[in-house]
């Protein structure tokens, strides 16, 4: 552990799992679980070894062995959430996406930066040693400017209209689950986009099924994506310059490998993954970090970047059409 800080986790679902389970394997304190009842929590703990169950969110910011609250609710409670949290005065790890829009991130980071808190997208990627290593290979310009990203993030998930990835007022849809990667992804090596360009194919629920979208940048650089949600695919990235590139195994977005090559085909690095776990563990270590820092954001993703990919997310949206109820 780097500062000790003392872990609630708001939420009992799949990615709580993923998360608690990466802290106690990390050596991080987990101390309390919080749930929307008290049978949920209470099982959570008991899997988890969990000292604290609460039967509520708000017992469980109350808590004052707690410091720290990661967010895994679904998209649409991300910003409601991690508001119930900062205003209890703790620092807040909040799953990707950040919120649902960008309006909604603006107001957390704005609370955040008022109470002298650390607000954090638990964009997972971002931390992974193998993407640390990538952002060391292109600033050492082993694989000269770069010029080009392709990525996808492609998936087979559920059909039923019930089921979450489908349901609009829960955020559903590839693009805010699958998509929010590559664009991450994009904004880390090129930073903001001046063009965006979207085409969509909606599920029988209108939520969509499979998006592109290619961000151009003042610089002439390109980023090509694609997410798709009914069907699964090599989910691989390739970072081009003009020296060289970089393959990243699938899946790239989880800990894995890669290989960098130069113009002539040759492999100038090969790197291993050796990661412990899933991986989740190294988001929590940089909240940590900024915290015994005393500061505020991180170099890996500041939180009003979070605020300006939810713009693109939204700009993105507004091109094929997509809008969830309530905006």
């Amino acid at each position: 552990m780097t500062n000790g800080l003392r872990w609630g986790i708001l939420g009992t679902g799949g990615i709580a799992a993923s998360q608690t389970s990466d802290l106690q394997l990390d050596g991080h304190a987990v101390t309390a679980v919080g749930s929307r009842t008290q049978a949920s929590a209470d099982a959570f703990a008991a899997r988890f070894g969990i000292p604290r169950a609460h039967g509520s969110y708000e017992e469980l910011v109350a808590d004052p062995e707690v410091d720290a609250i990661y967010v895994a609710t679904p998209h649409p409670f991300h910003a409601a959430n991690a508001r119930l949290a900062l205003e209890a005065g703790k620092h807040v790890l909040v799953e990707k996406p950040f919120t649902l829009n960008a309006r909604e991130a603006e107001e957390i980071v704005a609370l955040a930066e008022e109470r002298g808190l650390v607000l954090l997208e638990a964009m997972w990627t971002r931390y992974l040693p193998h993407m640390i290593r990538i952002r060391e290979i292109i600033a050492a310009g082993t694989i000269g400017e770069v010029r080009t990203l392709t990525v996808d993030h492609t998936q087979k998930l559920p059909s039923d209209p019930e089921h979450r990835i489908q349901n609009l007022a829960l955020g559903g849809g590839a693009l805010l689950d699958l998509g929010i990667y590559p664009i991450s992804f994009a904004w880390d090596l090129f930073g903001a986009p001046s063009v965006v360009h979207a085409i969509s194919t909606p599920s029988a629920t209108g939520a969509d099924a499979e998006t592109s979208v290619i961000l151009g940048y003042p610089g002439g650089q390109q980023a090509v994506t694609l997410t798709q949600s009914d069907g699964r695919g090599p989910n691989r990235a390739a970072v081009i310059g003009t020296e060289g590139w970089i393959e990243i195994d699938p899946v790239w977005y989880n800990a894995t490998g890669f290989t960098v090559f130069n113009g002539r085909r040759d492999v100038v690095e090969r790197y291993e993954n050796t990661v412990p776990g899933r991986g989740m563990q190294f988001q929590a270590r940089a909240l940590e970090r900024i915290v015994a820092s005393g500061s505020l954001t991180g170099e890996e993703l500041p939180p009003r970047e979070s605020v300006a990919i939810m713009g693109t997310l939204d700009e993105v949206r507004r091109q094929i059409g997509l809008v969830y109820p309530g905006e």
